[in-house]
């Protein structure tokens, strides 16, 4: 009975820590997500208008602002 029980535990444990596992994985990927539209995406940009690329971050810069005022956010 004893054995019985410890293979139950260990079952539900493994399904716990997947969880744990799947859920770690979103909030990194969220994490991600979040440094590269605040931090990459704003440096990008301006590291292109100071390079003299002006005609190229300026498009970039429009379909980005066209596609924030589309998407809804849960």
């Amino acid at each position: 009975m004893i054995m019985l029980l410890t293979m139950i535990f260990m079952f539900m444990m493994f399904g716990f820590i997947g969880r744990l596992i799947g859920f770690a994985f979103r909030f990194s990927w969220n994490i991600f997500k979040v440094a590269l539209y605040l931090v990459f995406f704003p440096i990008m940009l301006t590291a292109l208008v100071f390079g003299g690329l002006l005609y190229i971050a300026f498009p970039i810069l429009i379909v980005a602002m066209i596609i924030g005022f589309i998407v809804k956010h849960a």
